[in-house]
């Protein structure tokens, strides 16, 4: 059964307070806190099979290859791939991405071709299209959403065309909290034979994911957003895709055979993984989505959307107070103005009452600018997160408030 309350108690630095007063973190989509499990699993990496991977016949080597190779299944048994094959480990999100964009883009894209993406991307997604469009001559175009921040059908059809070669889209916004229909998507995209590349860094931490169901060609997300740790991220792709794109990086490990005139290369995922991996952020990867699935995705769900409109109907209750996305398929992420109240002048307040939120474009300014401000301030919750910490924001809030008159 789920129960917020009781998780909480499984994240020690929840229980820590700040400058006197309960730690009342509300900026999961920046990062997530980690629970103990993760904490304890990544120790026992280091203190007890420490070791490089895939290249030592010893008993710790073949101990860290086995917890290394066990995290890629439970990745692959958290999104629903095929089979582990599928699953690469990345730094982070941004690295997948761009992965995907320096091979299967630097390999098919063109003068004439187009590449989709929404108004509402994320910089990692924005840029690296952005940049690699310039460097292959096509084209990159936008598709506008509606005026609650929610998915527009219309706008989407509209600019999808025979020219659209990439679609590459939020699964969730990280300014607007508006959840994205991907398998929508997806079926629309490849009637016009476009692949569909998914950032599911938002996404991954409130819903499940299917990639088969959704049908995406590629799906990236961040382990530090999903209470893993930092350093490590995970690409998806459909193998077919992933056998016929070339490697991002070179080195070793990612080889099949190397002699001085040439080099022939190994299959996916070996041959997206050069160097020495992140060995033990992907073993803490693996625990923290094995926490995850301990609990019904329904649950989690149902749980946080039933707190997200607490936290926003406690909000709208003040006056110059205005909620940026209101979309009715949302997520746990809330932007907002307050009048006459800077962002920062508003974080630096509520932080001395022990409220972590974030400032600023959140790495998406072209959306904050089109939604017509330069910085806004966001609330994010996460599994842990409880009406008690929505309550003492919201004191904070009026506190605040009462300070900058």
């Amino acid at each position: 059964m789920f129960d917020a309350h009781k998780i909480r108690k499984d994240f020690p630095i929840l229980e820590h307070l700040v400058d006197g007063k309960p730690n009342i973190y509300l900026d999961t989509a920046a990062s997530a806190q980690k629970p103990l499990s993760v904490l304890n699993r990544i120790e026992k990496a280091y203190k007890e099979q420490y070791a490089n991977v895939h290249r030592g016949s010893y008993w710790l080597s073949e101990q860290a290859t086995e917890s290394y190779e066990k995290a890629r299944k439970i990745v692959a048994q958290f999104v629903n791939a095929q089979n582990k094959n599928e699953i690469i480990f990345t730094r982070s999100a941004t690295e997948g991405i761009n992965l995907v964009a320096a091979t299967y883009g630097a390999q098919n894209l063109k003068a004439g071709d187009e590449v989709l993406l929404s108004v509402a991307e994320h910089h990692a997604n924005l840029v690296t299209w952005q940049q690699w469009c310039q460097k292959t001559g096509a084209s990159l175009k936008y598709f506008d959403i509606n005026e609650d921040g929610s998915f527009n059908l219309d706008e989407f059809s509209q600019k999808l065309s025979n020219k659209t070669k990439i679609v590459a889209v939020t699964a969730m916004s990280n300014v607007l909290g508006t959840i994205f229909p991907i398998k929508q998507i997806c079926s629309l995209a490849h009637q016009v034979d476009a692949k569909v590349l998914v950032d599911a860094c938002q996404f991954a931490v409130h819903q499940k994911i299917d990639v088969k169901d959704m049908d995406c060609d590629f799906l990236a997300f961040s382990g530090h957003k999903v209470y893993g740790p930092t350093g490590i991220g995970i690409l998806y792709g459909k193998y077919d895709l992933l056998k016929e794109i070339p490697p991002y990086q070179y080195g070793g490990d990612m080889i099949e055979h190397v002699l001085y005139e040439s080099t022939t290369f190994a299959l996916p995922p070996a041959r997206f993984e050069a160097g020495t991996p992140a060995i033990v952020q992907a073993i803490g990867l693996g625990a923290a989505l094995e926490y995850v699935m301990q609990y019904p995705f329904d649950e989690i769900e149902r749980y946080e959307k039933d707190l997200t409109k607490y936290l926003t109907d406690e909000m709208l209750k003040i006056q110059g107070l205005k909620i940026l996305g209101t979309a009715k398929e949302k997520g746990g992420v809330v932007s907002f103005a307050l009048d006459n109240i800077h962002p920062q002048d508003l974080a630096f307040i509520l932080g001395k009452e022990g409220v972590a939120l974030r400032t600023g474009h959140f790495c998406a300014e072209p959306l904050v600018n089109k939604l017509g401000y330069t910085s806004l301030s966001r609330v994010s919750l996460g599994i842990y997160s409880i009406k008690e910490d929505v309550d003492i924001f919201i004191k904070a809030l009026y506190k605040a408030k009462e300070f900058f008159v």
